[in-house]
C-alpha cells in the first residue's frame, strides 16, 4: 500500500513540475498546479500523517517512552522507521518543493526572467528544494533591488 501511495505522489508531483516548467504560465495552469498539485499533496500529507499518528496504520510509538517525536534526532528517526513514515515525509517534501517552485516561477515571470534561466533553477528546486531556493534568491537579488528602486522613484515623483 505505501509503495503505491509513494509512487502515485511521485508521479503526481512530476506531472505538476513538467507543467510548471514547460507549459505556458496561464492563470489556469498556475491555479491547477497550486490546488491540484501542492494542495492535493498537502491534503494527502495531512490525512496520512493524522492516520499514522493516530495509530490507525503502521503505528509508531509516540510520546514519552515511545521514541517518535520532533524534539530529538532519535525521535525524528523513529518517525521515519516505517514505510508509512518515509512515504508521508516524502510527500511533505514534494508538496513544499512544488509550492516553492511555483513561487519561483511566478516571481521570475514578474521580474521578466527568461524561461531558459528559470528551467535549471526549477529543476534544482525539484531535486534539492532548498538549494534551488537559495540559487533563486541569489539570482533575483539584483533585479529585485533594481525594481524596488524604480518603485520608490516612481512613488516619490507621483507625490
Amino acid at each position: 500500500m505505501w509503495d503505491s501511495i509513494f509512487s502515485i505522489a511521485n508521479w503526481w508531483a512530476l506531472i505538476c513540475w513538467i507543467g510548471l516548467i514547460l507549459l505556458p504560465r496561464a492563470p489556469f495552469v498556475l491555479t491547477a498546479i497550486f490546488y491540484l498539485g501542492a494542495g492535493l499533496l498537502s491534503l494527502a500529507y495531512t490525512a496520512l500523517f493524522g492516520v499514522l499518528l493516530g495509530g490507525l496504520v503502521d503505528p509508531v510509538m509516540v510520546g514519552e517512552g515511545g521514541g517518535a517525536n520532533f524534539s530529538t534526532i532519535e525521535g525524528v528517526r523513529a518517525l521515519f522507521m516505517s514505510d508509512a513514515g518515509v512515504t508521508i515525509g516524502w510527500i511533505h517534501y514534494l508538496a513544499f518543493d512544488l509550492f516553492v517552485g511555483l513561487w519561483i516561477a511566478k516571481d521570475a515571470d514578474l521580474k521578466d526572467f527568461s524561461r531558459l534561466l528559470q528551467a535549471p533553477v526549477l529543476l534544482l528546486t525539484l531535486f534539492a528544494g532548498p538549494a534551488g531556493l537559495l540559487v533563486w534568491m541569489i539570482i533575483r537579488e539584483r533585479r529585485a533591488r533594481k525594481g524596488a528602486r524604480k518603485s520608490a522613484l516612481k512613488g516619490s515623483l507621483g507625490s
